[in-house]
């Protein structure tokens, strides 16, 4: 079924790296997507030089029990720090190693990754939590007893850190884990022009649905709209009909602190379909 009215357009600030799948899916339910990253998220030769010494010589990632991987870009930057090492990271025996994701990300976690890792793959155990959020993530882990979890996060640049790495730390250390923090890729804002795209369309009026996937796109954004004059307030004047969607509650409550309003919280949020799929059934039952 696609959306009965003349093509909505819907405008999103995810990061390049993830904006070709989520545009990819608003047009197939008939949405004009239109990609307007407010974040760069990328390993830099800096954070994977950070990262190596977790990885190599062994034993080094044997003195843990788990990697806890937040995000997707944190499984590609550990890939990238891995990439010219001729070794599995772990020894073949010992206790089961736990590499946890968040929903569709474990789909990078495959066999090759596995064997990367260690050589015999009966040693690792893949856990996806059925909850995707960090605190999802670290129920599943359940009780650490003391064990140490690596913890590959971003550095945030440019813009204030959310809140949901340092939450995402302590609440390991309460399910007494052992969390150690690497800086393994960048989260860095997009610069001063990022939201050009977003204010043409609010000031032609012609907008009618913004998606954001994290709270620091939406810093970025309201970072960006202030070169141009706007904040929040002026904008959704400007453009009364514009919808806000939130991938899932840890999103729409970053954005609330930051004085925007969203409408729709995707329940599912595991994968970008259920914003997609929230976006879609509103503004139906709207037309």
């Amino acid at each position: 079924m696609s959306v009965p009215t003349a093509t909505p357009t819907v405008a999103f600030t995810t990061p390049p790296n993830y904006a070709a799948r989520l545009a990819h899916l608003l047009a197939l339910k008939g949405f004009n997507p239109i990609s307007s990253p407010t974040l760069i998220v990328q390993p830099t030769p800096s954070t994977i030089s950070a990262l190596k010494p977790y990885l190599s010589p062994p034993p080094s990632l044997d003195l843990f029990s788990a990697i806890a991987f937040p995000s997707r870009t944190a499984i590609t930057a550990l890939s990238a720090a891995a990439a010219d090492m001729n070794h599995p990271l772990l020894s073949p025996h010992g206790d089961a190693f736990i590499i946890a994701a968040l929903g569709k990300d474990a789909e990078l976690m495959d066999d090759n990754f596995v064997h990367k890792l260690c050589s015999n793959p009966n040693r690792v155990r893949i856990l996806v939590p059925p909850t995707a959020t960090p605190r999802g993530l670290v129920e599943a882990l359940g009780d650490g007893r003391n064990r140490r979890v690596l913890c590959p996060v971003p550095v945030v640049l440019g813009l204030v850190e959310p809140p949901v790495v340092p939450d995402f730390l302590r609440d390991l250390e309460a399910k007494r884990w052992v969390p150690v923090r690497v800086n393994a890729y960048e989260t860095r804002w997009a610069g001063p022009g990022c939201a050009k795209q977003v204010v043409e369309r609010i000031e032609e009026g012609a907008l009618d649905a913004m998606v954001f996937t994290s709270t620091a796109e939406v810093e970025g954004l309201l970072k960006s709209f202030k070169e141009f004059g706007l904040d929040w307030e002026i904008a959704k004047k400007r453009c009364p009909k514009m919808l806000v969607a939130a991938h899932g509650p840890i999103t729409a409550a970053g954005a609330h602190m930051l004085g925007v309003r969203v409408d729709l919280v995707s329940s599912q949020f595991d994968s970008f379909q259920g914003v997609v799929d929230a976006l879609h059934t509103e503004i139906s039952r709207l037309s």
